[in-house]
């Protein structure tokens, strides 16, 4: 009776080493990365892949820029747009959070997160587009760690330089290049105002450039950039 119960103790220990080695894994990639620049995160290896499947030879477009070569424009747009908390929060904004809860339930469906810059971070970094538990579970253990060992200004760089905007872009050089011709610290309040319109679905809009809806969010993130604080 006690070989089952044994192997069982096994079973939980070997899992509980395996999670310990992830953990340690995420942790020491995330030290390296508080220090030298991302060549690539998940994100960027899922979009290359799939561009694969249709062009062997497809590659990414993406340049990294200093925090200081890149508009503040831009920067206020993004915290106006994605995290109006994201100077003063420690990774999570629990008010967003809930909203984003409550709009789910009202709708019946999963139509908004609330997630925080660093959570976007996290998941870019590491993790897939799934929306599961796993996922879940495993941004918010990211998120801490990027926020206990980055400074705020670290975590607002890396996420300009590597988030998705239009189908194979990524990080504001791209982007700026892609959709206006000019650097990242050449882009003015409405370009940057129309380029944070595009974060939740960049793939869309760089299809569909001149839809109204991304007109209007343009507008309202315009509207809100003067009182946005950046690191």
């Amino acid at each position: 009776m006690k070989t089952p119960v044994r192997w069982l103790n096994r079973l939980l220990l070997l899992l509980l080493g395996l999670g310990a080695l992830w953990f340690c894994w995420l942790l020491g990639w995330v030290l390296f990365w508080g220090w030298v620049n991302p060549g690539s995160t998940r994100f960027m290896e899922i979009r290359l892949a799939e561009l694969r499947v249709k062009n062997p030879q497809a590659q990414l477009k993406q340049q990294w820029v200093s925090y200081d070569r890149i508009s503040v424009h831009l920067k206020r747009a993004l915290i106006a747009a994605e995290d109006a908390k994201f100077v003063d929060h420690e990774g999570f904004d629990w008010e967003g959070i809930q909203k984003a809860i409550e709009k789910n339930e009202k709708r019946g469906r999963f139509a908004a997160g609330g997630s925080t810059i660093s959570q976007q971070l996290a998941k870019n970094l590491f993790l897939t587009p799934d929306k599961t538990w796993w996922r879940k579970g495993n941004e918010v253990v990211i998120t801490l760690m990027l926020e206990h060992l980055w400074s705020k200004r670290r975590i607002f760089e890396v996420y300009l330089n590597v988030i998705e905007w239009g189908n194979g872009i990524f990080g504001a050089e791209a982007a700026a290049r892609h959709y206006y011709g000019v650097t990242a610290a050449q882009l003015g309040p409405e370009q940057a105002a129309r380029l944070a319109g595009m974060v939740p679905n960049p793939r869309f809009y760089d299809r569909n450039r001149g839809t109204p809806g991304l007109a209007r969010k343009s507008a309202i993130i315009l509207g809100r950039m003067p009182a946005a604080e950046v690191p």
